[in-house]
């Protein structure tokens, strides 16, 4: 079961997290902790390995990192567990191994290491080195949580919103999301907005929701880039600003956004919030497109055909018409034979090849 996203507002859970490192800055203190370290000293051991990860005090080195790191570990350092972990996830230093990562962070939650612990409930809700598993991903989420470790917040919130491993409540989502918040976590600041904008757990309040969508924005999240670029164009929450509605359109489109990339290709084809340009409308519909979004697929389809801001080109245009058609896109399976009846059948049947080499290589 894929983790969902709530109104394509909500990113899943945030990615696994390193445990958190000690300054070692110098020759001076790589050499002390060496020293020590070669002695048995797991603490030593730990720091060592976090110095080679680092290159902090000495050539980065990621083989040796995991050597350290294991070292420590095998002496129950819950520190050195939890970073050994994450070079088994990334595939830093050593093999990428999912059940190693998660062997690890298990022993390292078991000492309550709260981002263990997140890193545990992540893998359980991605199914990453486990089966898919929500009542686990809650448990451990839950942990880290109640430590008060945002992300863990923020995904424990996403549980309750959808009902993964817990009954939905919504007022609890809100609750939690709320709890991230205030520790400054973007990825419950577009939530919260999310609730608010909907009026989900929550009095509907644009105004709320455009306070938060601000604040997880301006720490550079795509999705609430986008959506603070709505509530502008639409006049949700605030005054109508075409102006600002495209800078945050442009923002999260740069960062490779496609409902962004899609909205500014349109505020393009338009001329609604800049002047008119239809070459860049093509430039952001095909960017759209090739991430597979069937509305850019349609209209990057209707450029083509109608020779706008690229030469006429009816193949080419059905072919990106097939693939919206292929997604169920109600505008695009209507135009489709009207399309087709002005085609020869070697221009359609060049079309059909062209939309399964773009499913064969997307795949």
């Amino acid at each position: 079961m894929k983790w969902p996203i709530i109104a394509l507002l909500i990113p899943v859970a945030a990615a696994v997290q390193l445990f958190a490192q000690p300054s070692l800055p110098d020759r001076k203190s790589f050499e002390d902790n060496k020293g020590k370290a070669e002695n048995g000293d797991a603490v030593a051991q730990f720091n060592l390995g976090v110095s080679y990860a680092n290159g902090q005090g000495v050539a980065q080195d990621a083989q040796e990192a995991v050597k350290w790191y294991r070292k420590a570990a095998e002496q129950d350092l819950a520190a050195a567990q939890a970073n050994l972990g994450k070079c088994y996830y990334d595939g830093k230093g050593v093999a990428k191994e999912y059940s190693e990562a998660i062997k690890w962070w298990r022993k390292a939650a078991e000492h309550n290491d709260a981002k263990a612990q997140f890193n545990l409930g992540t893998c359980f809700a991605k199914g990453r080195g486990v089966p898919t598993n929500n009542l686990d991903a809650v448990k451990w989420f839950r942990r880290a949580a109640e430590q008060n470790l945002a992300d863990a917040q923020s995904s424990l919130g996403v549980c309750y919103a959808f009902g993964l491993g817990v009954a939905r409540d919504a007022g609890e989502a809100v609750k939690w999301y709320r709890k991230a918040c205030e520790q400054g976590n973007a990825d419950a600041q577009l939530n919260l907005g999310g609730c608010y904008a909907l009026g989900t757990g929550v009095a509907k309040d644009e105004v709320e929701a455009v306070k938060w969508y601000r604040k997880a924005a301006e720490q550079g999240l795509a999705e609430a880039q986008f959506c603070l670029g709505n509530c502008y164009r639409t006049a949700s929450g605030l005054a109508r600003d075409e102006e600002q509605a495209v800078r945050w359109y442009r923002k999260a489109a740069e960062q490779g956004f496609a409902d962004a990339q899609h909205n500014l290709g349109l505020c393009y084809d338009n001329g609604d919030c800049v002047a008119k340009n239809y070459a860049e409308a093509v430039k952001w519909y095909r960017k759209a497109a090739e991430q597979g979004l069937a509305d850019a697929q349609n209209n990057l389809g209707r450029c083509y055909f109608l020779g706008d801001g690229v030469p006429k080109d009816s193949v080419e245009g059905y072919k990106w018409l097939l693939l919206a058609v292929a997604q169920n896109l109600e505008s695009a399976k209507k135009v489709k034979p009207l399309v087709e009846g002005e085609m020869s059948r070697e221009q359609i049947a060049r079309g059909q090849k062209l939309a399964r080499e773009f499913q064969r290589r997307k795949e």
